[in-house]
């Protein structure tokens, strides 16, 4: 009888040392997991500013070219008027 306590005694303690383990793995990957949810979010801030600044590049580059156009058009005017002018001029000799 004595002989199946220690057997009993001894699987408990095992698995009493188990749980301990157990547990302190546990914590340990809790600590993993809070550290882990940071640099998530810290990466995720990251990427919303590359993406901004993308987002933002595009809509530059969408106004220079609005731009390039516009100082385009405006230059043809000034040919056309600058040839205008030519033509009265030679036309005073």
């Amino acid at each position: 009888m004595e002989n199946s306590f220690d057997v009993l005694e001894e699987k408990v303690r095992k698995a009493a040392d188990l749980v301990k383990r157990l547990r302190k793995e546990n914590h340990a990957l809790d600590e993993d997991l809070v550290k882990a949810r940071a640099r998530l979010a810290e990466a995720e801030k990251r990427l919303s500013a590359i993406e901004g600044e993308r987002s933002g590049g595009a809509r530059d580059a969408d106004a220079l070219k609005g731009e390039v156009k516009t100082l385009r058009h405006e230059r043809e005017e000034i040919r056309t008027r600058i040839a205008r002018l030519v033509e009265v001029l030679e036309g005073l000799d």
